[in-house]
Formats: C-alpha cells, sequence, structure tokens
C-alpha cells in the first residue's frame, strides 16, 4: 500500500485544572529515546522538501527496519515507527536524511482528571440581552470584549484552529460556530482523519472550555466568548493519555495550514520534553519538524498563538529541568535558553502569560523577558478573586455535555488571545500574521514590572523576578491584551 500524504490545496496548572502536559500543568511523568527491543516508538525524519527526496528518506526508512506512517512532502518530515533500538541510529547521516529523532520515550498512559470545577447555568437569559452566565465572566471585561462586542462580534470568514482534545460540537453554545467540513484528528500517529467521532472529546473537556472562550455564542445560552461569529477548526491533537507528540503537531500546524485557518491555538507543550534541547539528537530532529509545520503554517497565512507555561519558571533563566520526559520516568538535566518549549519559543509563534482578575501575574504563570509576547486572562484562584457572584478567580467557560465550568491557567489565557487575534482579523481581513502581531502588540496596554520581586504570598513559594521595560518586560510581555481596542483602532 502507498504512503498516504496530505496534499497542499490547490488555489489560494500549579492550581492548574488540566493535570496533563496538555494544559501546561506537572507533567506526569525522562529516559532516552531509544526504544527497547520490541517495544514500538515513533520517530520523526526530516528530509528535503521535494517529491523525489521524500521518496528517497521513505526507502531509507524501510531499509533501516522502520515503518512509514506518513509523508508531509510539503515540509520534508516523515513520520515513522520502529521496534528496533539502532533504528535512528543507522538513519543518521545517511545521505539526505537531515535529522532523526524519536518522538516518545514509552507508551501512553490511562487519561488523568480535568479538575474542571462545573456550574449550573440559569433557565432563562436575562432581560438586558446578555449571556445568562455572563456576569461570572470578569475575564471578558478585563480586556474589554464586552464593549469591542457593541461594534463586532467578528466575521464567518475568520477560522480559529483549536488544537486541542477536541471539540464537543453538539455543546449549545459551540455548535453554531464549529465547522466539520475543517476540523481532523492528528493523534492517529499524526495521520490526519477526518471522521466526526474522530475530532470529538473522549477523555478531556480542556478543548471545549478554550474554545468556548475563543467563540461561544451569542445566543441567551450560557456564556459568550470573545469572537461569538467567527468559525471553529477542532484539530485534535492531544490523545487520551493527555500527550501531544510531535508527529501530532505536525499533522495539525499543516493541517491548519491548508484549511483557510487564520489562527491557530495552542494551550499546550510538545511532549515529551518541556523544553527541546539542540545537543540531544532526538530533541534536534523534534525541533526541526516542528519548526518545519510552524513556518509552512505562517507562510501560509496562519498566526499561532501558544501558552507559556505554569510552572512559575523563568524562560529566560533555564537551568534544570527535573520534569522531562513526562510520559516515562523524568530525570534532572541542565538545559539552558538554546533548549525550546514548543511551540511557544519558536520564531513568529505569539507566547502567552496569565493574569488574575485583578491584572497582576497568576501566581503559577511562566514568564521570561523576550520569551512573552502578551499577557492575558488566565485567572488566579488563590490571590485575586473578582467581584463577581461567584467569587470565582478562574475562567469560566464551555465543557462538553451542555455544561459549563471553571478552570485556569496559561492554556485559559491563550485563547483570550487567540479571540482578540480572531477579531483583529476580522477587522483587517488582509492583514498577515506579523502585521496581526504588530497589531495586537502595539495595543495592548503596557503594564510594569513589580517594584520588588513577585512573591504573592509572602512564603516565597510563588517568588519571581520580573525583568524588562514597562513597553515589553519578561511577566507581561508587551502589555495585557485589548479587545477593544482591536475592533476600533
Amino acid at each position: 500500500m502507498g504512503v498516504r500524504r496530505l496534499d497542499r490545496l490547490r488555489g489560494g496548572a500549579a492550581g492548574v485544572a488540566l493535570v496533563t502536559s496538555a494544559a501546561l500543568a506537572v507533567p506526569l511523568g525522562a529516559a532516552t529515546g531509544a526504544s527497547a527491543a520490541g517495544t514500538a516508538l515513533s520517530y520523526v525524519v526530516n528530509t528535503r522538501a521535494n517529491h523525489g527526496q521524500v521518496q528517497k528518506a521513505e526507502r531509507a526508512v524501510t531499509a533501516a527496519g522502520g515503518t512509514v506512517v506518513y509523508a508531509y512532502e510539503q515540509i520534508g518530515v516523515i513520520v515513522a515507527r520502529s521496534t528496533d533500538p539502532g533504528f535512528a541510529a543507522r538513519l543518521r547521516g545517511q545521505n539526505g536524511i537531515d535529522s532523526v529523532g524519536a518522538t516518545r520515550t514509552a507508551g501512553i498512559p490511562a487519561a488523568v482528571d480535568d479538575g474542571t470545577e462545573l456550574v449550573a447555568a440559569p433557565a432563562t437569559a436575562p432581560a438586558d440581552g446578555s449571556e445568562p452566565l455572563e456576569p461570572e465572566q470578569w475575564d471578558l471585561r478585563q480586556i474589554g470584549a464586552d464593549q469591542a462586542h457593541q461594534v463586532t462580534l467578528g466575521s464567518r470568514s475568520v477560522v480559529v484552529g483549536v488544537m486541542d482534545s477536541g471539540i464537543d460540537a453538539t455543546h449549545e453554545d459551540l455548535a453554531p460556530n464549529v465547522d466539520p467540513s475543517l476540523s481532523a484528528s492528528c493523534i492517529n500517529g499524526g495521520v490526519p482523519d477526518t471522521s466526526w467521532k474522530s475530532w470529538q472529546p473522549t477523555t478531556s473537556d480542556h478543548g471545549t472550555h478554550v474554545s468556548g472562550t475563543i467563540a461561544a455564542a451569542r445566543n441567551g445560552k450560557g456564556i459568550v466568548g470573545i469572537a461569538p461569529d467567527v468559525r471553529l477548526a477542532s484539530i485534535k491533537v492531544v490523545d487520551d493519555g493527555g500527550f501531544i507528540y510531535p508527529e501530532y503537531a505536525v499533522c495539525g500546524f499543516v493541517w491548519a495550514a491548508e484549511h483557510g485557518v487564520k489562527v491557530t491555538n495552542s494551550s499546550y507543550f510538545i511532549d515529551p520534553w518541556l523544553y527541546n534541547c539542540q545537543s540531544d539528537p532526538d530533541q534536534a530532529a523534534i525541533v526541526t519538524a516542528v519548526r518545519r509545520a510552524v513556518e509552512y503554517s505562517q507562510h501560509n497565512g496562519v498566526l499561532n498563538v501558544a501558552a507559556a507555561g505554569n510552572f512559575n519558571t523563568d524562560m529566560a533563566h533555564k537551568s534544570t529541568d527535573t520534569t522531562s520526559p513526562d510520559d516515562s520516568t523524568p530525570l534532572s538535566r541542565p538545559v539552558d535558553n538554546g533548549c525550546l518549549e514548543l511551540p511557544a519559543e519558536l520564531p513568529g509563534v505569539i507566547a502567552v502569560s496569565a493574569v488574575g482578575s485583578k491584572g497582576v501575574k497568576s501566581f503559577y504563570s511562566s514568564y521570561g523577558a523576550d520569551v512573552v509576547t502578551v499577557a492575558a486572562p488566565g485567572g488566579d484562584s488563590r490571590f485575586q478573586l473578582p467581584d463577581t457572584p461567584d467569587h470565582n478567580g478562574r475562567v469560566l467557560s464551555t465543557v462538553p455535555g451542555n455544561k459549563y465550568g471553571y478552570k485556569q491557567g496559561t492554556s485559559m489565557a491563550t485563547p483570550h488571545v487567540t479571540g482578540v487575534v480572531a477579531l483583529l482579523a476580522s477587522a483587517h481581513p488582509w492583514a498577515s500574521p506579523a502585521e496581526l502581531t504588530a497589531l495586537l502588540t502595539a495595543q495592548a496596554p503596557p503594564i510594569a514590572c513589580p517594584a520588588g520581586p513577585f512573591d504573592p504570598d509572602g512564603t516565597g513559594a510563588w517568588r519571581a523576578v520580573c525583568e524588562g521595560s514597562p513597553a515589553d518586560n519578561g511577566f507581561y510581555g508587551h502589555g495585557l491584551i485589548d479587545a477593544n481596542a482591536a475592533v476600533r483602532d
């Protein structure tokens, strides 16, 4: 049987709700990229992006004892599997092979609890035309989304790709906006599957929650999203174990590039490594494969938004990683700034930190000068409680089964930015990803670093040091996003 390919389209949290790396919480489980004999691992094999060279590389994969799962000719990335521990070593150095890397270190564990705090929606909508649960949405008011809605709810021509655990397309607040024709799952070894069931959520409500923040409909039910008239594409990249392996992400970014997506939301880091270091051949190959997929999406007009993380770490001063690989046994290893969190630290990707209801860095949010692009509401249930009926410092959004729930994390901050980008794209339909980024950062009101170290409870448990100017610093980047300015400036 020939290898299937995705052809280019012709023409134009510590306190985090989802406790898997998909939500950028403390990872579950670090070892070597070599498989034990008889254990199948997935690999990315990088070569030149042309038909002849990819075919040659496919033959080399087979000769080295591997099986080709899928080939992305347009970026020169092949997804392969092998049970041979020497597979990668035999391929490396062969003519035409740029790099080879194992994308995992062990099998996928059982799913974990997302920890969503459910709430009940009122039976009827308020008489003033607002949504029943809108009074609890302190986050939308914080960024002026309520004012932005007086101007526009977004354009139906704008498609947002939610790269996550799937979207409940039957949810009363999401069904009007989910576009099945643009949705797919990538968790079958990085092979796109467009069947309806494949991109629905199974073990996680994370993707449905993220989607509601972006584009829950203004329909008199539940909540409202930041851009409630844009369309959503469910691009499922989180498997039932809560992992986002590199081949899933490669598939997702290529899918977005070739299906008219204007902005993607990545509320995760790519497993199994929190930071991918160029000194390790497996991790270097992962960086190459994912970078090629992200660049391909950017060249096709996609702006990508990603979470910075929930480790309260200074990503501008990396030193030690004790959490990787998170799919087997983590080991402590030295890291430096050349080791990248994917996709947040790739060029052109908007990296998002989180603030609470008082507009201050959330206790868990990772940060870093020249790493964080902008800040957005992600919630803070410990130190920043809003004056809302529930007094809940987390972010309220949709969860499967016509339900609603609170979560917090940079996973929740990221879709706020994605929603504002969707409004910007609605107002500026011909803007490039770079132009949308320039608009987003220019419109964000700056927030200065605190006068001293950040230490919200005085114990040092969440201590952090902010570096940079008021206009661009490690805690808040260029500032807090502004939905109202996005539709008026």
